[in-house]
C-alpha cells in the first residue's frame, strides 16, 4: 500500500511540474500566452511633431515603421522656432500632446527641468551612430534627453565670380580682403557683433562659455574674458578698424544689410549658415562653400552648433514605443532619406562620406564645419550670456572700448544676472 501511495505522489509531482512548463492559461485561453509583454503594452498609434514643411519625408519612412510593429503613426506639423514648446506644455498635461516631437538643443534644459521631456536609455551602438558633439548637444546634466536628426553651423560661402577658389587660412581670407576692398566692395563679411557669430574666432583662440565638468555644463566657470577670448577679441576689433567691414552691419539689421551686399555682387565672400544657401542662389549668386579658414594660430574656427533632435515628450504613455521609433527613424537609411528631402544635415557618423552628402558641396561644408563646432550650451544659464556678449562686442566693433574692457565687463553681467536669476 505505501509503495501504491508513493508512485502515485511521484506521478501528481510530475503532473504539477508539467503544469509548470506549459503556456500560463491567464494570458489567453486562445493560446497568445507565448505572446512578449512588450506586445501587450503596444499603442495602436504614436502621435509624432516635426516641423514645419519638414515631415514628407514620413510618408516613406513612418510606413516601414508601420509595417515592422503594426503601430500607426499620426503626424502634425508645428513651427519649431515659435510654438512648438508652448503647444507642449499646454497638450502635453491635456493629454493630447505627442509622443514624439523635435527640438532645437539650446531649449532642452529648460525642457527637461520642467519634466516636458523625458531621459532616453539607449545602447552605446546607438549613441556611436553620431558623432560625438552632437549627443553631448542632446545631453543635460549628465542624460541624453534625445537622438540627433539635423546640425547646423556657420561656413565660408564665397562668390565663385569674384574669388576663384576658397582661400586656406583666415590670413589669406584677409590678404584678398585687402586689396578687394574699395569702392563699396568687401573682400569677406561676418556678423562679428553678434555673438552667435564672434564666438567662432573667440574660441578659436582659447575662449569659452561655461566650461565642461563630468559632462555637464558649470555655469559658474566662464572663459569668456580668459586670454583667448581676449585674443579673439581683438582679432574681431582688426577688421573692423581697418575698414574691412562697413558700418551698417552692426546690430538687429547686419544680417539683412551683409545678405544685400553679397546679392549685388559686391561681397567676395561672408561667413553665414546653411539657412543662407538658397537665398544666394536665387539673387544669381554662384556660389562656393567650404568649411571656415583656420585661424592665424592655426587653429579652426569654433563656430557655433545647433542640433535639432528627437524627443519622447514627457507626458507619453507610451514611452518606450515613443524611443524606439527615434531610434527607427535615426538609422543611417533613414536619416540619409531625410537629407535627400530636407537638406537639414545630418550627424550620423556613417553619413559623413556617403556620396549624398560628400558630393553636396554645402552638405560637406557643414558636416566639415561640425567636426570643429561646439555646442551652444543648453543650460538655462546661457539666456543670460546673449544680451551681455552682444552689447560689449558692440562696444569694440565701434571703437567705444577695448576688448580686455569690454569682455570683463560682459563676464561681470553675466555672473551678476545668473546669480539673481538662476540660484537655488
Amino acid at each position: 500500500m505505501k509503495k501504491v501511495v508513493s508512485l502515485f505522489m511521484v506521478l501528481m509531482l510530475v503532473a504539477g511540474v508539467l503544469a509548470a512548463c506549459g503556456p500560463n492559461r491567464e494570458e489567453g485561453a486562445s493560446g497568445d500566452g507565448g505572446k512578449k509583454a512588450e506586445d501587450k503594452d503596444k499603442p495602436e498609434k504614436l502621435v509624432i511633431w516635426e516641423d514645419e514643411k519638414k515631415s514628407g519625408w514620413l510618408d516613406e519612412v513612418g510606413k516601414k515603421f508601420t509595417e515592422e510593429t503594426g503601430i500607426e503613426l499620426e503626424v502634425k506639423e508645428v513651427e519649431m522656432a515659435s510654438k512648438m514648446k508652448e503647444q507642449l506644455r499646454l497638450d502635453g498635461p491635456a493629454g493630447t500632446g505627442p509622443d514624439v516631437v523635435t527640438f532645437p538643443h539650446d531649449q532642452i534644459g529648460e525642457l527637461a527641468l520642467a519634466g516636458h521631456i523625458a531621459p532616453l536609455e539607449v545602447s552605446d551602438d546607438v549613441k556611436k551612430r553620431f558623432t560625438e558633439s552632437s549627443i553631448l548637444a542632446e545631453s543635460y546634466d549628465g542624460k541624453l534627453y534625445g537622438l540627433p536628426k539635423s546640425s547646423e553651423t556657420p561656413v565660408f560661402i564665397y562668390n565663385k565670380e569674384l574669388m576663384k577658389e576658397a582661400p586656406a587660412s583666415m590670413d589669406d581670407v584677409y590678404s584678398f580682403a585687402k586689396d578687394f576692398t574699395k569702392d563699396g566692395n568687401y573682400g569677406f563679411l561676418a556678423l562679428w557683433d553678434n555673438f552667435y557669430f564672434a564666438h567662432a574666432p573667440m574660441g578659436g583662440y582659447g575662449g569659452y562659455v561655461f566650461a565642461e565638468n563630468d559632462g555637464a555644463l558649470d555655469p559658474k566657470d566662464l572663459g569668456l574674458n580668459n586670454d583667448g577670448a581676449v585674443e579673439g577679441t581683438e582679432y574681431i576689433q582688426k577688421w573692423y578698424k581697418e575698414g574691412l567691414f562697413p558700418k551698417g552691419i552692426i546690430g538687429e539689421n547686419g544680417g539683412s544689410a551683409m545678405d544685400g551686399l553679397f546679392n549685388e555682387g559686391k561681397v567676395a565672400s561672408v561667413m553665414n549658415g546653411p539657412w543662407s544657401f538658397q537665398g544666394y542662389k536665387d539673387a544669381g549668386i554662384d556660389i562656393g562653400v567650404t568649411a571656415m579658414p583656420k585661424l592665424p594660430n592655426g587653429e579652426p574656427m569654433k563656430t557655433f552648433m545647433g542640433v535639432k533632435g528627437w524627443h519622447v515628450s514627457g507626458y507619453s504613455k507610451n514611452k518606450e514605443w515613443a524611443q524606439k521609433f527615434v531610434e527607427f527613424i535615426t538609422e543611417d537609411e533613414n536619416a540619409k532619406y531625410r537629407f535627400e528631402q530636407t537638406q537639414e544635415v545630418p550627424t550620423n557618423e556613417g553619413l559623413i562620406n556617403d556620396p549624398a552628402i560628400a558630393e553636396n558641396e554645402g552638405a560637406k561644408a557643414v558636416a566639415e564645419q561640425s567636426k570643429y563646432a561646439v555646442p551652444m550650451p543648453n543650460i538655462p544659464e546661457m539666456g543670460e550670456v546673449w544680451d551681455p556678449m552682444a552689447k560689449s562686442l558692440q562696444t569694440v566693433v565701434t571703437g567705444k572700448q577695448e576688448p580686455k574692457a569690454a569682455v570683463d565687463a560682459a563676464v561681470k553681467q553675466i555672473e551678476d544676472n545668473i546669480k539673481a536669476n538662476h540660484s537655488n
